[in-house]
């Protein structure tokens, strides 16, 4: 029974300190995020002054970088928690407890780097976007464009892909068994296998950020949540069809309002 309870005590102590790792982690993006979006769309003089220069060399494609990154995980770290909780809780259960907590950050860092990757392809393009001025200087592309993407992302949430990776983000026991590796290695890998299932079910409806204003921290809040409950809500499956039929009707709005 003593056993038992110190393993209890473990996986709790674990729980509690991932818990506060992702917490503080979100926490700091957003800490980021918001300030630079409000004054975005404000005087323009504070955080995001850096983004009214005409010469962007590299210390300014940095932050570029710098900023799309913060973005996502300010908006995919919280939809991952519970795999990472549950991961963490098989781990300290395994022959690998001694190291739970090294595991899981790898797992995590694994994880993180598929959504870096995705925003310096998103950095990419959004200047390639600005070079053809397809982006007003708010970072909000014209019409067209924007009712392409909507209808884009509409048709991708209706696609056989987004069904598969979504049950893949939104079933994480089945996830860890299927693709369980041993070691840090095989924790980073599985990271990365976890976050390409989530980038194949979230990149188009991140591309939508361009609609609204790369910025827009309403948009932002509003896809954060909507991917969350996507993954973790018990219809989140009917949910993602549902949103697939929306999106499609109001690129055709947008396409077609005046």
């Amino acid at each position: 029974m003593t056993e038992r309870t110190s393993l209890e005590s473990l996986l709790l102590k674990d729980r509690w300190v991932i818990l506060g790792a992702l917490t503080a982690t979100t926490l700091l993006c957003w800490a980021w995020i918001v300030p630079m979006a409000w004054d975005m769309y404000g005087e323009m003089d504070g955080w995001s002054a850096w983004m009214m220069t005409r010469t962007w060399d590299f210390t300014h494609l940095a932050l570029l970088f710098a900023m799309w990154v913060v973005m996502m995980i300010g908006m995919m770290l919280p939809s991952a928690a519970p795999t990472l909780l549950l991961y963490a809780g098989v781990i300290r259960k395994g022959p690998d407890c001694a190291r739970a907590r090294a595991h899981v950050y790898a797992f995590a860092s694994g994880y993180l780097l598929v959504w870096t990757a995705f925003s310096l392809l998103a950095t990419v393009l959004q200047r390639f976007l600005a070079h053809w001025t397809l982006l007003s200087p708010m970072m909000e592309s014209r019409r067209w464009l924007g009712g392409a993407l909507l209808i884009a992302a509409g048709l991708y949430q209706l696609t056989p892909f987004k069904r598969t990776c979504l049950e893949s983000c939104r079933s994480p026991a089945a996830f860890i068994a299927g693709h369980w590796q041993r070691g840090i290695t095989g924790a980073l890998r599985l990271g990365i296998a976890h976050g390409t299932h989530c980038l194949g079910c979230c990149w188009a409806l991140m591309l939508l950020l361009f609609v609204g204003g790369v910025m827009n921290l309403w948009v932002i809040a509003a896809l954060t949540f909507f991917v969350l409950l996507e993954k973790v809500a018990p219809l989140g499956v009917q949910g993602g069809r549902l949103s697939g039929l929306l999106l499609l009707a109001l690129g055709f709005f947008y396409l077609f309002r005046h």
